[in-house]
């Protein structure tokens, strides 16, 4: 079932008698738990820019459209979304144009999350169309103070359980004049993560921190005189480290894509396993594993609070990393027959189920995705 528009999709679930996979572009299928469903419902008819405003740094999209249609016009008027999602399909395999209703179902997020936010907070507006049939909507174009459910920032990372997104609403930025890229070399990654919490606790606006085999790297973007005059003052700042900066906007823009799309690991053979934890704790995870005896190899984003780590497919890291605080998610492999999602604590799975009994009543969305 493709609908292609919002009334066809509310008769398709207000109708619906057994549950359905939603897929957008067909890009991130492997994200998830299995889903307990037959039939498949695709959102790619839902397709177009419904209104882009430069001048208010607006976009209302519906949710089938390509993301790479998205940049495209976003390109055209020298703009951007500022929470730089990343695509999936080089780490996993998959082919195919990733959605922006897929983007915003998973929470997708880029390096520039440490300075702008997740994708859910620069997510104004969201309609949808819930378990039943009925047609919601939340937010608009501009910021507002509301009450009762913050709808835009629930189904931001629903993973398409609570309903079916048709339109969504963006505020922007503005595509930055210069970007410069400070690299150290030769750091370990307790020492790269180290740097990379100096350099996000100094002044100088750093909106990239990532660290992936033994380079540690910053990014900065803005004005040029403002971003000549940060890279000074960061190269002073690691005065005794062994530095190059990178300013070509193209190659930086190419360096930082693939840190995003956590290119370092497409080719590998491994288990991909996503953590979101303290900074501090990256490195610790990386200890504990190599003392287990488990060959294990990282790339850290947002400061160290994001990490990636490939693994020997037959090895579940949840088995070993018991102690750390934060979230553990299977992106690729087996993982030693792990599912994807973590076992939620009760009180959490009690709001997770409380929230598609309400929206969901007749548990048909992506039965099973989120556990």
């Amino acid at each position: 079932m493709a609908p292609t528009t919002e009334a066809e999709l509310s008769e398709f679930l207000s109708d619906a008698s057994e549950p359905v996979r939603i897929v957008g572009g067909g890009t991130r299928l492997e994200l998830g738990n299995s889903i307990q469903a037959k039939k498949s419902l695709a959102t790619s008819g839902l397709s177009g820019i419904t209104l882009l405003e430069p001048a208010a740094l607006t976009l209302v999209v519906q949710s089938g459209t390509p993301l790479k249609d998205v940049q495209k016009a976003l390109n055209e008027v020298n703009q951007q979304l500022p929470f730089e999602p990343m695509d999936h399909c080089d780490l996993l395999g998959s082919e195919g144009d990733s959605t922006i209703g897929g983007v915003v179902a998973c929470n997708i997020s880029g390096s520039r999350r440490i300075q702008t936010g997740a994708c859910r907070d620069s997510l104004i507006g969201v309609r949808f169309v819930d378990g039943m049939g009925t047609v919601i909507k939340n937010g608009g174009r501009v910021m507002k103070n509301v009450t009762g459910y913050d709808l835009v920032k629930l189904m931001a990372g629903s993973y398409g359980t609570l309903g079916v997104m048709t339109e969504l609403s963006f505020k922007l930025l503005p595509k930055p004049e210069a970007s410069a890229s400070i690299i150290l070399h030769g750091l370990n990654d307790e020492h790269g993560i180290s740097a990379l919490c100096k350099a996000l606790g100094s002044p100088n606006d750093v909106n990239g921190a990532a660290h992936l085999n033994d380079e540690t790297l910053i990014r900065i973007e803005g004005f040029s005189g403002s971003v000549a005059y940060r890279t000074e003052a960061l190269k002073k700042l690691f005065s005794g480290y062994e530095i190059s900066v990178e300013t070509n906007t193209n190659k930086n823009n190419k360096l930082w894509n693939s840190i995003g799309n956590v290119s370092v690991f497409s080719k590998t053979k491994t288990s991909i396993w996503r953590l979101s934890v303290k900074p501090t704790s990256g490195p610790k995870i990386m200890e504990t594993l190599l003392k287990s005896g488990i060959k294990a190899e990282a790339q850290y984003d947002w400061g160290g609070g994001l990490v990636y780590l490939s693994v020997p497919d037959n090895i579940n890291i949840r088995n070993h990393l018991s102690d750390i605080q934060g979230h553990i998610t299977l992106l690729r492999g087996n993982g030693g027959g792990a599912e994807a999602m973590p076992i939620q604590s009760k009180l959490i799975k009690g709001i997770e189920e409380g929230l598609r009994k309400k929206f969901d009543p007749r548990n048909i969305l992506n039965v099973g995705i989120m556990g």
